[in-house]
């Protein structure tokens, strides 16, 4: 010690050999035995070792300590590498030339470091599985609307970045399902918006019935996506269509009955521009149907409603309707010149109407039936029809030809003279075809009755009939015509034969004054329509009679002027046939 205090000089006066001096000199001073020196020296080197020790001891346990440290140290960062997954930091190795405290020095900041690393990890972890716990909330429809879901627990044994992925690749998984069912769901909320429109019904009451969360007020992403609101949805949308389909096929029915009523009962444009609405969409289908309150319950109640009034006017206009249906019927049969009896027609349509054993549409439709009937027939007859008209006025200028040709003044010089010897000239040539159109008429006649398989009648009488009745009496007439020339020439062979014994003598006939000269005028064409007071008055005609209504003569016509044409020999005849006998001498 003395040696190194001595190789000490530096050090203080308080140091070891300072004191041993000192305590030397003291024991000189009392005289102390080099035996009580000794032990007192051996006591203070024991007492040293002890302090050195303790020393040691406290020495080798703070390096057992550090060592210890050092130890989990590098096993908490093979650990947080382990967890982490990182390779970015290379390991410590256990041979080491740097002291324990260098080398946890140089762990430290790594530790640091990745533990930093871990608490961000650990964040983005709950972040992630946050968001896949709520996505996975909703869908389930265990997440309200505004509840907010807990810090799940995250594995800490497995941050690796590798996880995270698998994590965040989870989440966008569930976040295109989110999205896809949001737009599923906004679909069927304007599904059920739309037609909730086109029914007149509350949208906001219904929409919310499925789900508080599909009203407007709420956003988008705040919408309930679970796979009960989607089902609810889905079953809602069928039910208003199934809605929108019966009430269209309710709303078809009734247009189709209005339309049925307004027809039967002859409605104006003005009063059916009402109910357009309702109409418009008779042959529309359930998907054309897009115009807001266009099935709504009111304007439904509103057409059942009109149906049910003209359902009870359609009884009291019926029979109206039904008589000017007849009207026209018999007008039809009236201008065809088919006989029939409207009072019986008449008679069953009111026990028909009154008794409701039928539909007034089936009536009215049998008597459109009828009516196009008749106006078939009507059509099969017009072409006979027209030629016995073409007859029919040939034999009224016949009947006017032969009073013509009676009248023994019908050559004098008087006033409208030549308007009746113009007449008589074309009545000549019409009457000539009169062979002929009987002829084709009758050709016509019987041809159509054996296409028809029934009798062709003329008011009631059968054509045929009145052709062959007239072709009888015209034969009869030619016989008399033929009679009378005879008597004629015969008449006048005895005249000649008396004068060749007698000699001649004055004419017995009676000089005729100028003044009592008789105008022959044109006669009135009876019916004009063919009706059989014409054919009746016809027949009267051919027999040599003159009907009362043939009889006027229209008096507004001049006489004839004198006329310088000869006429024919059968006109000739007719004359002398329409005169007296000329009277034999005696």
């Amino acid at each position: 010690m003395a040696v190194t205090d001595a190789q000490n000089p530096l050090v203080g006066e308080t140091t070891c050999g300072s004191l041993l001096k000192k305590l030397q000199e003291i024991w000189d001073e009392v005289g102390e035995s080099d035996e009580e020196r000794d032990k007192m020296l051996l006591q203070l080197e024991q007492e040293c070792l002890d302090v050195y020790k303790r020393k040691v001891e406290q020495a080798a346990k703070s390096r057992a300590q550090l060592l210890q440290s050092l130890s989990d140290a590098k096993l908490e960062l093979s650990g947080l590498q382990s967890a982490l997954g990182e390779k970015s930091f290379a390991e410590i190795p256990e041979n080491t030339s740097g002291t324990i405290k260098e080398q946890l020095a140089a762990i430290a900041p790594i530790l640091k470091q990745l533990w930093e690393q871990k608490e961000e990890r650990i964040k983005e972890f709950s972040d992630v599985q946050s968001q896949i716990q709520k996505i996975c909330g909703e869908i389930a429809g265990s997440l309200s609307l505004g509840d907010q879901t807990g810090t799940p627990a995250v594995d800490e044994s497995d941050l690796s970045l590798k996880k995270l992925d698998e994590y965040q690749s989870q989440l966008q998984e569930l976040q295109k399902e989110k999205s896809d069912r949001l737009h599923k769901v906004l679909e069927f909320v304007s599904t059920v918006h739309d037609l909730c429109a086109v029914l007149g019904m509350d949208f906001f009451s219904t929409v919310t019935e499925v789900h508080p969360s599909l009203n407007d007020s709420t956003g988008v992403q705040s919408k309930s996506i679970s796979n009960d609101t989607l089902a609810r949805l889905a079953k809602t949308v069928l039910t208003l269509k199934e809605d929108k389909k019966q009430r269209l096929h309710k709303l078809q029915e009734l247009a189709s009955q209005l339309i049925d009523l307004w027809n039967l009962m002859d409605t104006p444009p003005e009063e059916r521009r009402l109910f357009d609405h309702v109409t418009c969409n008779m042959s529309a289908t359930v998907d054309e149907v897009t115009v807001p309150g266009a099935l709504a319950l009111d304007l439904i109640e509103q057409a059942e409603v009109e149906v049910e009034r003209l359902d009870q006017l359609k009884a009291s206009r019926m029979k109206e309707i039904a008589f000017k249906k007849q009207a026209e019927l018999e007008e039809i049969f009236a201008r065809a010149h088919i006989e029939i009896d409207p009072e019986a027609a008449r008679e069953k349509i009111m026990a028909l109407i009154d008794s409701g054993n039928i539909e007034p549409a089936e009536l009215l439709a049998d008597m459109d039936n009828q009516i196009a009937q008749a106006r078939e027939e009507a059509l099969s007859r017009k072409e006979i029809l027209d030629k016995v008209e073409k007859w029919m006025s040939a034999c009224e200028e016949e009947s006017w030809l032969e009073d013509y040709n009676r009248d023994e003044n019908r050559y004098n010089a008087s006033r409208g003279a030549h308007l009746n010897l113009k007449r008589a000239e074309k009545a000549r040539i019409l009457v000539n075809k009169i062979p002929a159109l009987v002829d084709t008429l009758v050709a016509k006649t019987r041809a159509w009755e054996e296409d028809h398989g029934m009798s062709f009648t003329y008011d009631g009488v059968p054509l045929l009939a009145m052709l062959e009745e007239y072709a009888m009496l015209r034969h009869e007439r030619e016989e008399e015509k033929r009679r009378l020339r005879d008597q004629k020439k015969h008449q006048d062979q005895q005249h000649t034969e008396q004068e060749a014994i007698f000699g001649s003598r004055p004419s017995p006939a009676r000089p005729v004054s100028v003044g009592n000269k008789k105008v022959i005028g044109p006669r009135t064409n009876g019916g004009a329509n063919g009706t059989p007071s014409r054919r009746l008055s016809l027949n009267s005609h051919q027999n040599g009679t003159r009907s009362s209504k043939e009889g006027k003569r229209d008096n507004t016509r001049p006489a004839a002027p004198v006329n310088y044409v000869a006429i024919s020999k059968d006109d000739a005849a007719s004359h002398v046939s329409g005169s007296d006998p000329v009277p034999t001498s005696p």
